[in-house]
């Protein structure tokens, strides 16, 4: 980069520094209380709350692991966006209602109302190993991966400048980081954009956007294939059929409903708030393919028709492996001065703003759940925002030092690492959200059956994972339900794991919670009336739309 691309950075870190520190001081009197501190309960309008949702979901996994899918598998990997759309619009009509009916401000809260403490504790517990050993991990590594390629800085340094910035939003609260992200949205969809009308503008060789658009699809049809054969290179991360109907449900309907770092944007908000915060979200998801998938396909395109713009080189590591997680930062490279700036300034917005909602949610979750409940029950609300900085530190530290010591060696060296995020999420996803649609939905669900999804799930899910190891699974191949890996071992594609451990949940959840109801246990109840559920006109019409139009693209390219 050169120095007008710093200067556009640093305009960019000055004015989201800045408007941080004007809502910080502007409210400073309530950040006392613990509410606010966390939830910015009352305070985030239905934009602040959508656009909060897609800034903390879209990171570097998936500017950088999703653009590296693109490149090697292709559109397909778009499913996760817009799947997600509608996934938003099912958690905006059923979850939200039962949510902020029963007063629910942390998900372990909910598993303490509805189930008991233990529960409760042990997946406060599974979240904070999750958010950190996954999630902070890899959004660091992978995002200080793609910073180094575009601006030559040390990966190194990379990951401890994303620490400091992102500490620095993340200890003004939740009600700071709701406003900023408003301002991190923005730069993230205007350089996502210019990145991918640059791609396409130089397939189309000058003829601009659309002729780009089409170019690409006619010169890399291979990667325009939303459905998977067990023949194609993606099958085993994306199985099929199975997209659909199966595991994609259960890792979005997890991660969007019954996720603390996703669900706190629209907690403190009311029910018509949130579920136009959700709305918006998932309109604005519909939009994601466009900024983090299409790119990758274009990189491929460029370096499969040998185009002089971008040398296969720039995807290689010092070892000479090809990978994909660099073609994201191989395609800004080719930005003119300026416009690289503003591209760096998006893909750091993107980081940034993940990195402080993970790290709040971390920070809400040990609070509340652990160290309130656990620790010091009559901790005072100062005291409570007090701990939820110092959790805020100790997790970015813990996440900083794990992208240092083992990034490279789980993300790196041609490893998608969009990949490896949904993979080792699927491992608690499944059980996760068994124990809450049934804690929803029927009543008679009890305490130790949600003990068992939540236990049971991973062992069963660790099992699946290793089972290829165990035994020849080469007689599921038949009914395309085993793949041979790149060792030669027969393995059950991690979606279809899902769903296998999903239903494995929900039977003993329900043969326990039948022979407990049978034994007199009643279990705890949660409020719900059917009016809850009832949407206004406009939000009926606008998710049919937006339902609508993620039908006709899988129709469009099925």
């Amino acid at each position: 980069m050169k120095f007008q691309d710093y200067i556009v950075f640093f305009v960019y870190f000055i004015i989201v520094a800045g408007y941080g520190l004007y809502i910080y001081y502007k409210k400073k009197s309530a950040v006392q209380d613990s509410k606010d501190y966390f939830l910015a309960e009352g305070s985030l309008t239905w934009w602040a709350i959508g656009a909060s949702l897609i800034a903390s979901n879209i990171s570097a996994e998936q500017f950088i692991g999703m653009s590296g899918s693109g490149y090697t598998i292709g559109l397909a990997i778009a499913a996760y966006e817009w799947m997600a759309a509608i996934t938003l619009i099912v958690v905006a009509i059923f979850f939200m209602p039962v949510y902020l009916k029963n007063k629910i401000f942390t998900m372990p809260q909910f598993l303490h109302q509805r189930y008991n403490g233990t529960v409760a504790m042990i997946m406060a517990v599974f979240w904070l190993m999750l958010y950190i050993v996954v999630n902070l991990m890899s959004i660091l590594f992978l995002g200080a991966v793609a910073i180094s390629g575009i601006s030559g800085l040390d990966v190194t340094l990379c990951i401890i400048l994303l620490s400091i910035f992102s500490v620095i939003i993340t200890l003004g609260g939740m009600k700071v980081i709701g406003y900023t992200d408003v301002i991190q949205v923005l730069v993230l969809v205007i350089g996502g954009f210019v990145a991918t009308y640059i791609a396409l503008n130089i397939v189309s060789e000058g003829q601009g956007f659309f002729t780009g658009l089409s170019k690409l699809q006619s010169g890399a049809s291979e990667h325009f294939d939303m459905i998977f054969t067990p023949d194609k290179k993606g099958y085993m991360d994306l199985p099929g059929i199975s997209v659909l109907i199966g595991g994609m449900w259960i890792a979005n309907l997890s991660y969007w409903g019954c996720n603390q770092y996703i669900t706190q944007r629209a907690l403190g908000a009311s029910l018509p708030t949130a579920r136009n915060g959700l709305l918006f979200a998932a309109f604005l998801k519909m939009l994601m393919p466009l900024i983090v998938v299409i790119p990758g396909i274009a990189v491929y395109y460029i370096i499969k028709h040998d185009m002089d713009a971008i040398h296969p080189d720039l995807l290689l590591t010092s070892s000479g492996t090809q990978d994909p997680n660099k073609a994201y930062s191989a395609l800004l490279t080719l930005l003119p001065t300026g416009l690289k700036g503003l591209s760096f300034a998006a893909l750091t917005a993107a980081i940034v703003a993940s990195l402080a909602g993970k790290a709040n949610s971390i920070a809400t979750i040990f609070t509340l759940d652990i160290y309130k409940k656990a620790i010091n029950k009559d901790a005072s609300e100062a005291k409570l925002v007090k701990v939820g900085k110092v959790s805020v530190m100790v997790s970015m530290l813990l996440g900083t030092l794990l992208a240092l010591i083992v990034g490279n060696e789980l993300m790196g060296e041609g490893k998608q690492g969009f990949q490896y995020i949904q993979e080792y999420t699927g491992f608690v996803s499944p059980g996760i959200f068994a124990m809450f649609i049934l804690g929803f939905f029927w009543k008679k669900t009890t305490s130790n059956a949600a003990l068992f999804a939540t236990i049971g799930g991973f062992i069963f899910s660790v099992i699946l994972k290793f089972s290829g190891q165990l035994m020849d699974l080469e007689f599921l191949s038949a009914i395309n339900f085993a793949i041979p890996n790149a060792e030669g071992v027969y393995e059950i594609p991690f979606m279809d794991r899902m769903t296998l451990v999903f239903l494995f949940c929900v039977v003993g959840m329900v043969i326990i919670s039948l022979y407990e109801n049978a034994k007199g246990v009643v279990p705890n109840g949660l409020e719900i009336d059917t009016k809850m559920f009832r949407m206004s006109p406009t939000f009926l019409v606008l998710s049919l739309l937006i339902i609508g139009v993620t039908a006709a693209l899988y129709i469009a390219f099925w």
